[in-house]
């Protein structure tokens, strides 16, 4: 949290750049302590996860940790809008900034990190970044965005847990692979910001 704070404080980089370049590379400095020192650690665990087996207490932390975000969320939204969408005026009504940023990146690492023990490091990367940025190509309003990326995270798990029964896949995988095919969709179709659409669009 405090890297991803740094990060951003200092650069121009916006959020969800930072949240895949520091995930990614504190996972890979995971990985790298476990090859050197091996242990009982089942690497193909830590990175696909297994969805199907969640246990009790992985179920109650989930689910703790989620209800704190929410409520924390809920009672600083309005400031969390005012920092990352304009931070000089956040900081002009005398937001403490600092805090906030240490405070947001804070219970986004205990969700991830809470998740990552049950379903793994691939699907809890998608999960942050993949269903976002779908949204992002389909709405300029950010209500509606926040709307679309739930109900686009929540539909591919649900139909990727079932197919993978059928299928005899692995369950995160093919979320994943559905959260790109719609991003993928969105990318080629998207009515305003699509590649058909600024293909079609008049020039001059």
């Amino acid at each position: 949290a405090l890297s991803m704070s740094f990060i951003q404080h200092k650069t121009a980089l916006k959020p969800d750049t930072i949240i895949g370049l520091i995930f990614t590379a504190f996972f890979a400095i995971g990985l790298l302590l476990v090859s050197i020192n091996p242990t009982a650690i089942n690497v193909q665990s830590i990175v696909l996860g297994n969805i199907l087996a969640i246990s009790d207490f992985d179920i109650t932390q989930i689910v703790g940790i989620s209800a704190l975000s929410l409520l924390i969320l809920t009672l600083k939204w309005r400031d969390f809008m005012a920092l990352f969408f304009d931070e000089g005026h956040a900081r002009s009504q005398g937001l403490p900034i600092a805090a906030l940023k240490v405070t947001f990146f804070t219970i986004l690492s205990a969700a991830c990190v809470a998740a990552l023990q049950s379903v793994g490091a691939v699907l809890v990367i998608a999960m942050v970044i993949t269903p976002g940025a779908t949204a992002y190509l389909l709405t300029d309003r950010f209500e509606r965005l926040i709307t679309l990326a739930i109900a686009m995270g929540v539909s591919t798990s649900g139909l990727g847990v079932y197919g993978s029964y059928f299928l005899n896949a692995h369950p995160g995988g093919l979320v994943v692979c559905l959260q790109t095919l719609l991003f993928l969709a969105a990318f080629l179709c998207a009515p305003r910001q699509g590649f058909f659409a600024r293909k079609a669009a008049p020039h001059g």
